[in-house]
């Protein structure tokens, strides 16, 4: 299986960019993963946040296939412990998915037409983080799943 994570705009933040490559890298031992960065939209002040919504649902159902399995980084989707999330993962790896596309979206959140493409909602937490940070915590939780499916000692219960 296969993992790719897309998001919106590029993340400004050298140090959280640093962080970002190095989860990224540690990743790639356990499995191949993309990160699908989508150029923030430009003149989005001209823009209604319905509209700036469906132009970047477009770009995001450009990235991917018939055959991939969608599911949103969503403030309203379901919550997982990292251990719950890591058999998430392995209940994926079994069923024979090809590739696993997480997604997170612009500051207004998804498109109807990205819902209804949509396997799932996951949320990282009820709080609110920055897209950039989002990215950074994703990328760690999923290193961290396939270390706990691995019973490496990088996570601690």
């Amino acid at each position: 299986m296969n993992i790719k994570l897309i998001a919106i705009g590029k993340t400004d933040n050298k140090n959280l960019q640093s962080l970002i490559d190095d989860y990224t890298k540690r990743l790639s031992f356990y499995i191949k993963f993309d990160l699908d960065i989508i150029a923030d939209i430009k003149n989005v002040k001209n823009l209604s946040e319905s509209q700036q919504k469906e132009k970047e649902g477009e770009l995001i159902l450009s990235k991917i296939t018939p055959t991939d399995q969608l599911i949103l980084l969503d403030e309203n989707g379901k919550t997982f412990s990292s251990i719950a999330f890591s058999d998430e993962l392995q209940k994926k790896m079994n069923s024979g998915i090809k590739t696993l596309v997480f997604v997170i979206g612009g500051p207004y959140g998804f498109s109807d037409e990205v819902y209804k493409k949509s396997f799932g909602k996951i949320s990282l937490s009820p709080m609110t983080f920055s897209h950039q940070m989002v990215r950074l915590f994703f990328i760690e939780q999923l290193y961290r799943g396939f270390t706990i499916l691995r019973n490496e000692p990088y996570h601690h219960q």
